[in-house]
Order: structure tokens, then C-alpha cells, then sequence
């Protein structure tokens, strides 16, 4: 939302105020933090202190390198939720006295809060203007970044003309047709990019870009997002946070070319800064605000089947795609029933439908049994259509949102009549808990949680009047996946909790994992979903799907085996389409060469397995960390370089070693970018090369470039046989040690996740800590 017509004039139809001194600093009893009194004009005579108003900020020391800033303009107004979980992991780290206070510069009369290494210094009120200045605790000169004049403010819309037009204008109050918004422009320094707010599917540096965060269903081809986190990442090694659940509108870098803007509808904003100062400090300490990711099962690295959406199929056609997947040596260790397992018109009330599956628990019995599958997953939503039974139960129980006449709400889009379980009663969740367990009683071991996204704000009553229909929209989606996921936790165990969620905000990464969404079956798609799995990478979410060969669409043979060489090295990986199904043989009719679809996912599942020693153990730290797995942008890993924020939104990293680059064309032609090191192709070892710089390839369907990075230690498991991934990677794996030196070394754990050793290379060059590992042991030096 702009708010002013170039640097000159304000929008035509706002009024706008900003906060032009800092008249007072007001240190807390604690010394923790200090409240800044901030006009709207300059104070040079009492006089000036009356008709205008006031904006209050706060400025607070939260943990080493993290400062919170809230603005308000009137306190008296309430504080609604729903509200963010801050620190659900153990709660706020401390600081010493030594490492946090307010103090007072002998030079100029500023007046600096502390933070551990970050620290906030304000203008003094003798100056009569306005400063606020993040920076190093250490270096008053090593500026994060600041606000400085007219960056802080509030505005009406439309205009006021006469003061007394602001007497109705809180947001809620009936027949109030002028909003308030406050806002606030951080400076942007030369050079500076702007990465994150969740999964975002267009450039990856935002610099430009008006976003506003807001959970919509849009598809991977728009501005819209199903995941908008309040949580952006500079190049410069600082980040973000922004304390609000409810629609956020940004400005980066595109009404005022060298700042950020952040608005939001209301009285309040909160943001948090975070300096790192590497991007992966940053995201460890995002990750401590709001929540890590935890560990997921290994089996849900496997290769996830779905039945497609609008198909047509039941028991036979389950069957029988995993035994042709198991006949042509492609395990399956997940299989997926997506939205018609249950009754058309009745979503979703977790009915198996009887015609087509007439006894579901003794059908998933016979494919665990018969080892076609290890797992099965069945897709939920937070809907229920009225032709359900239960839909009458669910209404009278008071168990559906309703509208404020007391109406339930309902609409047709999506299913006929439905209504939207409401979260924000206790008795609610208890019954949908109940209808989880039933799921699980018949061997169902995880859930798809689609939508929650299209949540109402206007004309609604929650059950829990204390919440804002605003800031409930996006945070449905965090009680959703919440709910679910500890259902899963409490049934299964921790660790062996699993969703494929669509819709996320702030906090979202502590219930894994998510995918990316409706994608097309083209190549831009492709691209689409690349550069949404960097985005909410950089939100802490450690595990990160997508579907496929593209949702919307039947792919072209050569874009199902780009794909396939493309989803197989993300965290995890699921066939799945929309109106046709995703088994390689009906892609191409069956090609049994060694460039036909089958082949090429064969390859890739298998080369999977092969890698899942390593995967696991980056998996396990990832979480640890708050960082992404797989989809981890190159500039994670080299933050010093700028082509790697600016120009590397076609690759990624999988852990710290592997750099992996999709191939987008049929013919195989792919250009990609090695930073700074020697790099060896996973693929072939004599094939060595140097950055930085720009290098092109071309690729059959059976592989994509895959370097590994210099002084990795590569722990590798078996790749032979059809019979799933084992997870025993401790018997006899390859070790291969590309261009080590002394000191470096890999931490190797087991399935569970727990580490059984450490592999550290010796003065000599030689491998120490191989006990770990059973059988015979292939050690590799690659020089």
C-alpha cells in the first residue's frame, strides 16, 4: 500500500503524520528497554504540544542480536488475539546485565539500548527530530539499518478534514467507513536484496515488489501465497520478524526506492530485528522466536504415490499401481489417497467411501503386509459439506464458524454448503481429535491438511470472542496444522510425526512439513516451484515438498523426468497430478528404455537411498538450527558472495555439500553457478571444477548437475535392490572424501536420528571414527 504520490505529495486519498521528534526517553525499571515519546511535530514551545498526535514506541532487548520495536498510536486500544507463540522452545534465551541496558552517549546526548550485538541508538530530544539507528553493540559505525526521518508514522483513509471525522474510525466499530493504518520504513543500504515472507513463488529477491501476507489459494503462478510468514531476510545479515498474524502490507524497495515498508490496519506494530550476522545466525534465532522444525520420520523421505485428485479409482487400482511399482523395482514408501477416499458432496467428514473402499483398514492391512507400501496418508481439510450426516451434529454442537446473526457460515466454493470447523472451541478440536483416531485406528500413519486458506474476516463470530477475525485468517492455517500434527504426535510418537500441509504462517515449521501447491505441468512451473521452496527455506522451514510433474495438467514425458531428477532431491518427494494420475508408465506408455520414465525414477528413488546417510544427518542439525534442508538457497551457504543472492534462484543446496541444478529443457541444456571452491560432480569424479562462475551442462534425463562441495565428507548407503530405503545405514556404506584436509568431518547418525559417530580426517589423511559403521567399509579419497 502506497502512501505517498512520489517523494513529494501524500496519496490523494490519506491523510498522513509522522512521528518528527523523539520528545522523551523513558528508560524501564529493568533497564530492558525504554519508551520513546514521538510527536507528530516538532515541540518548540508548549503550545505545540496540543491538537495532534502521539506516537508511543517501544524498544525492547529480547536476546543476544534481537531487539523488538512496537509503535502505537492509541494505547486504549485492545489487544485481540490470536497472537503469535513466541518461544515455544524452551522460552527466551538470557542476557547478562553485561550484556543488555539502556546507557546515554557522553558525545551528542543519544541514548542506546543494547541487546548483546545489537544495539539501538535514538536521537536525543535536544535535537527536535528523529533517529533511530540499528548496529553493532561493538561499532556504533557498522549500521544494520535504521529509521530515520518521516519513516515512522500513521495514516487515515480517506482524508480527515475536520478532527472530529477520526471519532468513529477504529476498525469494528458498526458504520465506520475510514481506516488507520500505521506504518514504518526501514532504510535499505546500496547493493541491499530483501529474500523470504514465506513461500513466494515469483524473483527471489523481493527489492520492487509490493507484498502483502495474506493466505490466499492461488496457485504457484501469481502473487499470491498459501504460506505468508511475517519474516524477511537482508543480504546484509539481518532479519525481520514482524509480530502480527493479521494482513501485512509491504512496500519493498517500491514506494521509497531505498527503504522497506511495513503496514498494517490498526492502532499497533511490532517487529523484531534480528542481526545474524550470517544469514544462518539470522535464521537460528528466527527459528528461537517462533519455533524449530522438529525431526520427521525417515520413511517419509521415501517416495510418496497419491492417487491423484479428481480420478477415479478405489481398492484394485491402489493395489494395483504399487505392485506395478513394485514390479519394476521403484519403492514406494508412502502411498497417498487423496479427496475422493471419502463420499463426493461430503468432505470432510473422514468417511472411507463404501463403494470404493468397503473395508479400508483391512485393505491398508493387505499392502503394509504384502510390503507395497510402509506408510499410507489420506487428505483432510477444515471444511464439512452439508449433504454429511454429521454436518447437522457439527452445527448444532456449535462445533462450525458462525456468522454474527448467529447464522452458520457457509458457502458453495469448493463443497456444496459447507461450513468451517471453528478451532476456537475447545470442544471442537476434541471432536475432531476423535475423528482423527479413528483414522489412525485403521492404519492411516499421516495426514494431507489442504486449504485453510479461504478463511472469512467480515460478518463472523469465532467461538472465542476474544480473537480478531482479521488476524485469525492467516492464523487459522497454525491451528490447523497444529492440531493435526500433535493427534499424529500423541498417537505415533516423537520424531514419527508427519503432515503434507498447504497453508502456513509465522510458526507453521514447528508441525512439518508443507508443499508447494497447485503447480502447472510446465517448465515455468518448474521454475515456480524452485524459487517457492528458496522463499519459505528462508522462514525455517527445514522440510519442503511439491508436486511432481506439475498438479494442474498432464506433463509432457520430459517434463515428468526433469521433475522426477528435481523432486527426488528435496527434502521429500511425491508423485501426484490433478484429473490424471502420476505412475511413469502412463506418462509415456510405457517406454522401458533406459531414458523412459520408469527408468529415470527408478534411478532417482534409488539414488535417494543412496544419499539418505548424508541426508538424515543434514536433516537432524537442519532442525536443530532452524535451517532448510533441501531448497537451501546458495546464498545460505555463501553470503559473501552477491551473485549468490542476486542471480541463484535456479539452484539450490541440499545440506551444506550438495549443490543441485534443475534442468529446464527437453534437450538437456542447463547453465548454473559454482561459487568459490573446487567442486566435484556426485556423478563423475574426474570431473573437477573451480569457482566462482558460471558454468553449462548438458543432461540425458537420468541425471542433473550434483557438485559436491570441497572438504565434504560423504557418507553413502547402499542403492541395490527394490526393497525400500532399509534404514539401516550403518552396514558397510561408501565413504568418499572430496579434496579433505585435516579437521574436517561428518557427524553420522542412524534412523532414528541419533548420532552413533563422528568421522574426522587425520593429519595423515587418513579416516578416523569408522568403528561406527558394521561390515566392510569402502573409504574413498578423491584428490
Amino acid at each position: 500500500m502506497k502512501f505517498r504520490d512520489g517523494m513529494w505529495l501524500p496519496e490523494q486519498s490519506k491523510t498522513l503524520q509522522y512521528a518528527e521528534e523523539i520528545f522523551s526517553v523513558n528508560p524501564s525499571p529493568d533497564n530492558r528497554s525504554m519508551d520513546l515519546l514521538c510527536p507528530t511535530r516538532r515541540i518548540m514551545s508548549r503550545g505545540d504540544t496540543l491538537n495532534m498526535p502521539t506516537l508511543h514506541i517501544n524498544l525492547e532487548a529480547q536476546f543476544d542480536g534481537v531487539i523488538s520495536l512496537e509503535v502505537q498510536h492509541w494505547v486504549g486500544a485492545r489487544r485481540l488475539g490470536p497472537n503469535f507463540e513466541l518461544y515455544p522452545d524452551g522460552g527466551r534465551p538470557q542476557l547478562s546485565e553485561q550484556q543488555f541496558g539502556v546507557k546515554n552517549s557522553e558525545q551528542g546526548g543519544r541514548t542506546t539500548l543494547k541487546s548483546g550485538g545489537l544495539s539501538a541508538t535514538v536521537s536525543s530530544p535536544d535535537q527536535h527530530n528523529f533517529s533511530i539507528r540499528f548496529h553493532a553493540s561493538d561499532n556504533y559505525d557498522d549500521e544494520v539499518t535504521s529509521l530515520l526521518s518521516r519513516s515512522v508514522g500513521l495514516a487515515y483513509d480517506p482524508p480527515v478534514v475536520n478532527p472530529k471525522d477520526i471519532q468513529d474510525l477504529m476498525r469494528g466499530d458498526s458504520g465506520s467507513s475510514r481506516k488507520h493504518y500505521v506504518f514504518t520504513q526501514s532504510e535499505l543500504d546500496i547493493g541491499e536484496s530483501v529474500h523470504g515472507l514465506g513461500e513466494r513463488f515469483g524473483p527471489f529477491n523481493r527489492l520492487g515488489q509490493h507484498v502483502e501476507l495474506f493466505n490466499e489459494d492461488g496457485g504457484t503462478s501469481s502473487d499470491q501465497a498459501y504460506k505468508n510468514v511475517s519474516f524477511w531476510m537482508s543480504s546484509k545479515g539481518y532479519g525481520v520478524f514482524i509480530d502480527t498474524p493479521e494482513k501485512v502490507d509491504l512496500e519493498i524497495g517500491s514506494e521509497r526506492c531505498c527503504r522497506v515498508q511495513t503496514s498494517v490496519e490498526g492502532q499497533r506494530l511490532k517487529w523484531y530485528i534480528i542481526r545474524g550476522p550470517s544469514p544462518k545466525e539470522v535464521l537460528t534465532k528466527y527459528s528461537i522466536l517462533t519455533g524449530r522444525t522438529p525431526m520427521v520420520p525417515a520413511w517419509s523421505f521415501g517416495l510418496w504415490l497419491t492417487t491423484s485428485f479428481t480420478t477415479n479409482y478405489d481398492e484394485a487400482t491402489v493395489t494395483d499401481f504399487l505392485q506395478q511399482m513394485s514390479d519394476r523395482s521403484v519403492a514406494v514408501e508412502v502411498f497417498h489417497y487423496d479427496c475422493f477416499w471419502m463420499r463426493a458432496f461430503h468432505w470432510c467428514d473422514f468417511v472411507f467411501s463404501p463403494e470404493h473402499f468397503p473395508d479400508p483398514k483391512g485393505s491398508i492391512a493387505r499392502l503394509k503386509e504384502a510390503g507395497l507400501t510402509k506408510e499410507v496418508c489420506v487428505w483432510i481439510n477444515p471444511y464439512l459439506g452439508q449433504a454429511s450426516p454429521v454436518f447437522q451434529e457439527a452445527a448444532e454442537k456449535g462445533y462450525l464458524l458462525k456468522r454474527t446473526n448467529g447464522d452458520i457460515w457457509q458457502w458453495d466454493l469448493w463443497q456444496a454448503g459447507m461450513g468451517l470447523i471453528d478451532f476456537t472451541n475447545p470442544e471442537a478440536v476434541k471432536w475432531y481429535e476423535d475423528c482423527l483416531e479413528r483414522l489412525f485406528d485403521m492404519g492411516v500413519g499421516s495426514i494431507k491438511t489442504d486449504f485453510g486458506e479461504r478463511i472469512p474476516t467480515r460478518g463472523i463470530k469465532w467461538h472465542d470472542d476474544s480473537v480478531d477475525p482479521e488476524r485469525m485468517h492467516n492464523y487459522y492455517s497454525f491451528l490447523f496444522n497444529k492440531i493435526v500434527y500433535n493427534a499424529l504426535k500423541r498417537r505415533y510418537g516423537d520424531g514419527q510425526a508427519v503432515l503434507f500441509a498447504r497453508s502456513a504462517c509465522a510458526g507453521v515449521q514447528r508441525f512439518p512439513l508443507c508443499w508447494g501447491g497447485d503447480c502447472e505441468s510446465t517448465p515455468a512451473a518448474l521454475a515456480e516451484s524452485v524459487r517457492g521452496g528458496l522463499s519459505i527455506g528462508l522462514s525455517s522451514f527445514t522440510f519442503w515438498s511439491c508436486d511432481i510433474g506439475g498438479f494442474e495438467g498432464n506433463p509432457a514425458p520430459w517434463i515428468y523426468k526433469r521433475w522426477v531428477a528435481f523432486g527426488l532431491l528435496c527434502s521429500h518427494s511425491r508423485l501426484h497430478g490433478s484429473n490424471s494420475y502420476r505412475v511413469p508408465w502412463l506418462i509415456d506408455n510405457d517406454d522401458s528404455g533406459p531414458q523412459g520414465s520408469t527408468a529415470v525414477l527408478r534411478t532417482f528413488v534409488r539414488l535417494k537411498r543412496k544419499l539418505m546417510p548424508y541426508l538424515y544427518a543434514q536433516a537432524v542439525h537442519s532442525s536443530r538450527m532452524g535451517w532448510p534442508l533441501s531448497l537451501r538457497a546458495t546464498a545460505l551457504e555463501f553470503p559473501h558472495d552477491p551473485t549468490a543472492w542476486l542471480a541463484c534462484d535456479r539452484q539450490f543446496f541440499v545440506g551444506e555439500n550438495l549443490l543441485v541444478a534443475p534442468v529446464f529443457t527437453e534437450k538437456g541444456d542447463v547453465e548454473f553457478y559454482l561459487p568459490e571452491g573446487r567442486w566435484t560432480s556426485l556423478w563423475d569424479e574426474k570431473q573437477v571444477a573451480s569457482g566462482p562462475g558460471w558454468r553449462r551442462e548438458k543432461h540425458a534425463f537420468g541425471t542433473l548437475p550434483i557438485y559436491v562441495r570441497e572438504g565434504t565428507v560423504l557418507v553413502l548407503g547402499k542403492e541395490e535392490g527394490k526393497e525400500g530405503f532399509g534404514y539401516d545405514w550403518c552396514d558397510a556404506p561408501e565413504v568418499r572424501l572430496y579434496h579433505t584436509k585435516q579437521g574436517e568431518r561428518a557427524t553420522v547418525v542412524d534412523a532414528a536420528g541419533k548420532e552413533v559417530g563422528v568421522l574426522e580426517v587425520q593429519p595423515d589423511g587418513s579416516l578416523k571414527g569408522l568403528e561406527c559403521f558394521r561390515g566392510d567399509v569402502s573409504v574413498k579419497k578423491i584428490e
